[in-house]
């Protein structure tokens, strides 16, 4: 079954020029995604030059004025573009989903509009100033992942845009037809070249990433893939924003309530089913709560729905793609195999379709199991035992990685007191990657670098430029 939208016309190609892109739930094709090469970057790069100086002498609020514009029509198309979304990525519509991500788009385009970041006065006496002014970049390359494309590609768009740059977008493999769509409202009230997709394989992105004529590199993914850039980005001296992998590491404290911390515990661990960067990956449990948080969780797991993202009432859906099931399934597999206790879940839902994977937690299991050390990205958490906090400190912070990190506990000065010794780029309390789009956001170690949101995310995307006088 093919469901066509108007946007969804607009945007794929004849079954000859282009790829199959399936359903995530029923693996049924939806459309056929371009097929671009490293030559049509070429031209799209060409073009996103050209088209610069004259976007970036529109000035701040002709740009704000668009970005605006644009808010208001993700929002006039918000359903289409959320059954879309639905389809290809998998995540239902209802819940903190498909509907979720389309809404956090138009809102995080209208903060890049609306925030204001005028220059900065670092120094002044008698008639000596000094003043930091920020300018556009050029063009920004921005690459983009599969659990989130079109919100965290408005992350990397939106603000480039607001700041004078022009942008050539390269989605995932995986999930091109929610860019496509997304880039084809933008489209609507954009100059030509100013954004462009580019739908093509891996040898398109890493051609993005050692570019000559690409002036910034917005990338969220993986950390090996993420080294890789920093590698080919070295040539043209291109500047990075790198928000890499996660496997972040949540405390409950002693004396917490697990009823208090269940609603946002479960959503912290299992957002678009575990599909997160920022989503809690391990979980240390004190002595004193773990039975009771194990079963807290394990009934939740047992009654959230799970099934076709475009059946309302579900919440969660299936892995996104056959690769990213295989990692989840075999994880639970090597914790099972090395005594772990897995509760509830454990094993593939079938009856709903190829790619689901029962709502999974696993108790009795300790540091140095796959499961924990190794960044699950599905539906399955690892419940760890603890009863010292200083050293499930110290295992939260034993991981490479440092994007996220959460602490659990009634006693919130207390809470804040862990937070302030655990290594991540942002420490959430009683709360699991809750974002907010003025709210700096990025990783530390080898979560990667540089910052996302508000004044800092604009930024990011500008040249600084001092004005002494």
């Amino acid at each position: 079954m093919t469901v066509a939208t108007s946007i969804l016309d607009a945007i794929t190609v004849s079954e000859d020029l282009g790829r199959a892109i399936p359903d995530a739930a029923t693996r049924e094709t939806i459309g056929y995604a371009p097929v671009h090469t490293v030559a049509d970057l070429d031209t799209a790069v060409a073009a996103a030059r050209q088209a610069q100086p004259a976007w970036n002498a529109l000035g701040h609020a002709e740009r704000s004025r668009i970005l605006n514009a644009v808010a208001d029509d993700l929002e006039a198309n918000a359903e289409e573009l959320a059954q879309l979304l639905s389809r290809e990525q998998g995540k239902p519509l209802d819940g903190p989903n498909a509907r979720f991500e389309v809404g956090a788009c138009a809102v995080w385009t209208r903060t890049a509009a609306d925030t204001p970041l005028e220059p900065e006065v670092v120094f002044e006496a008698g008639e000596s100033r000094a003043e930091v002014h920020y300018d556009a970049l050029g063009v920004v390359g921005a690459i983009g992942p599969w659990n989130w494309p079109m919100m965290i590609t408005v992350w990397q768009i939106a603000p480039s845009l607001r700041m004078g740059n022009t942008v050539v977008v390269k989605p995932s493999e995986f999930t091109p037809l929610s860019v496509l769509a997304l880039a084809e409202v933008f489209n609507r009230h954009l100059p030509e070249g100013v954004l462009t997709v580019i739908s093509g394989d891996r040898e398109v992105g890493a051609a993005i990433a050692g570019h000559p004529g690409i002036d910034k590199i917005m990338f969220t993914g993986s950390t090996a893939t993420g080294r890789r850039i920093v590698e080919s980005s070295a040539g043209n001296l291109a500047r990075l924003t790198l928000e890499l992998g996660g496997n972040d590491a949540g405390i409950v404290l002693p004396g917490t309530d697990p009823a208090a911390i269940a609603e946002n515990l479960f959503w912290g661990c299992f957002i678009n089913t575990g599909q997160t960067c920022a989503a809690l990956k391990r979980l240390y449990v004190h002595d004193s709560v773990y039975d009771e948080v194990v079963d807290t969780l394990a009934g939740m797991a047992q009654t959230m729905p799970m099934g076709r993202g475009l059946d309302e009432g579900n919440v969660l859906g299936p892995l996104q793609n056959e690769k990213q099931f295989d990692v989840v399934r075999d994880l639970v597999d090597d914790a099972r195999e090395r005594g772990a206790r897995v509760v509830v879940g454990g094993e593939a839902a079938p009856e709903l379709g190829p790619l689901f994977y029962r709502t999974t937690v696993v108790a009795d299991i300790e540091d140095g199991a796959r499961l924990v050390d190794e960044e699950q990205f599905g539906p399955a958490i690892p419940v760890i035992r603890y009863s010292d906090v200083d050293d499930a400190i110290r295992r939260a912070n034993a991981s490479e990685q440092g994007l996220g990190a959460s602490v659990w506990s009634a006693d919130v000065d207390a809470a804040v007191a862990v937070a302030q010794r655990l290594q991540a780029g942002t420490v959430w309390i009683n709360q699991h990657g809750a974002l907010n789009p003025v709210v700096p956001f990025g990783g530390t170690k080898a979560s990667g670098y540089g910052q996302e949101f508000g004044v800092a995310g604009l930024k990011a995307v500008a040249a600084p430029k001092v004005i002494s006088r």
